[in-house]
């Protein structure tokens, strides 16, 4: 059932000598909003907010975060439940319908989104167009966008059916999309999907096997999969999310929103976080340097930074990172590593857990820290970490997207600007200047 925002007042303004009356508006959970909607109108001034951190951009019941609580729900249902109880179709069903499913819908989505797992076989051809060295996030990005020119009755988005066949259609291929690019890679055949396997199971088994033998398929790796899928599933209006919005406000095809969503989580500062904390790890290099980098991360005129430790938006402990510690643990014990830098990952997990200076400013590991730790131990480059991400994220882009154009208040994004270039002035002729 949706909830409606309410007013709950108004906010006075002043600019100069004039007063003006905003409503505000709180929703079901979380901080309540100023609606600056009317002021240029009425003021002739705009708010100015870059980066978007305090401005509300659309209305939304798919996913809340309470920082300062460590609290990251999916439709109301905390992440942590549906990490320990759930599949990830289950969570994809209920990002994009609002509910669980019962066990028939629950059946009729696995057969769906089963039954369009495979590759349209020209897109092979997109494949061998890149490098061999290319990254596997330039492929993803490419290859995505590139199922807008087969698939082209799913464009009609004011169409139920079609936008329900993008999605699933999306959540679907994706995987294959995402080890075909890894395949790719690293020179070896591709591997169709195998629709008697789970989703991560599948995926595994696209990623790992090889035509000469027979790839088995570990119930603790599947598991540790499938909850990384559930916990990178949706995050807000992230830079992702909302470039996804963004793009999709404009009425673009929705395989080309996805690709802007993939473009924009490549970036460094959002979807290759883990790949960052990874390198940071190898940097370490051995347990003995611990104190070297803790020293340096302490010391505030030392550009250094402990990657994977503290997050922007939660104050507390990242509820996805509990769950991500335990999977760590059960995937290290399982395959038995000995690696240097799951050893220096293992002791700086301690340190921070127990040193006063990273509780006193709250910088426990984050998700990013462990899945880097998991995803390095079944086998992934770290190349591979971010394309991970996107093929989770996907079920939040559609869900975020759909919802979007399900939203009557909906308008195409049109953020504003102080501009701060040259004022009027004529133009010089080339022979005078």
């Amino acid at each position: 059932m949706k909830n409606k925002i309410k007013n709950i007042g108004n906010a006075k303004v002043t600019i100069g000598t004039e007063s003006f009356e905003l409503p505000i508006y709180s929703g079901s959970k979380g901080a309540p909003g100023i609606d600056v909607r009317g002021l240029h109108k009425a003021s002739g001034h705009f708010t100015f907010d870059p980066g978007f951190t305090s401005t509300c951009s659309t209305e939304s019941q798919i996913t809340f975060i309470d920082g300062g609580k460590g609290q990251l729900l999916y439709r109301g249902f905390p992440i942590e439940q549906l990490a320990e109880n759930s599949s990830f179709l289950e969570v994809a069903y209920l990002l994009i319908n609002g509910e669980l499913p019962n066990a028939q819908q629950n059946t009729d989505f696995k057969r769906t989104i089963t039954n369009h797992t495979m590759l349209h076989d020209q897109i092979e051809q997109f494949f061998h167009g890149y490098r061999r060295d290319s990254h596997p996030m330039a492929m993803l990005c490419g290859t995505v966008g590139a199922l807008s020119g087969f698939y082209h009755d799913d464009a009609h988005t004011t169409e139920d059916e079609s936008r329900n066949m993008a999605m699933h259609r999306l959540i679907a291929k994706m995987p294959t999309l995402a080890a075909r690019a890894y395949k790719y890679s690293i020179g070896q055949p591709h591997v169709y999907p195998d629709n008697s396997l789970s989703y991560a199971g599948n995926f595994l088994n696209m990623c790992f096997s090889v035509p000469a033998e027979k790839y088995k398929i570990s119930p603790t790796i599947e598991n540790a999969m499938d909850k990384i899928f559930i916990l990178h599933a949706d995050h807000e209006q992230n830079a992702s999310t909302s470039t996804v919005r963004l793009a999709g406000s404009s009425g673009a095809n929705p395989y080309a929103c996805i690709a802007a969503g993939v473009a924009c989580l490549w970036g460094p500062s959002h979807g290759g976080a883990n790949e960052a904390c990874l390198n940071m790890l190898r940097e370490i290099g051995s347990v003995d340097r611990i104190p070297e980098f803790i020293a340096r991360a302490k010391d505030k005129n030392d550009p250094f930074r402990l990657m994977g430790f503290g997050h922007r938006v939660y104050k507390n402990f990242d509820p996805r990172s509990r769950v991500m510690q335990k999977v760590a643990h059960e995937v290290l014990d399982e395959l038995g590593l000995k690696n240097p830098i799951l050893d220096v990952a293992k002791e700086l997990e301690k340190i921070a857990l127990e040193d006063e200076y990273f509780i006193e400013k709250k910088l426990y590991p984050n998700v990013d820290f462990y899945s880097g730790i998991v995803l390095s131990a079944l086998g992934f480059p770290t190349s591979m970490f971010t394309v991970l991400f996107a093929l989770a994220r996907t079920v939040g882009w559609i869900s975020q997207w759909n919802e979007m154009l399900e939203d009557p208040s909906q308008r195409i994004g049109r953020p504003r600007q102080l501009y701060t270039g040259a004022t009027e002035r004529d133009y010089i002729p080339m022979d005078m200047r």
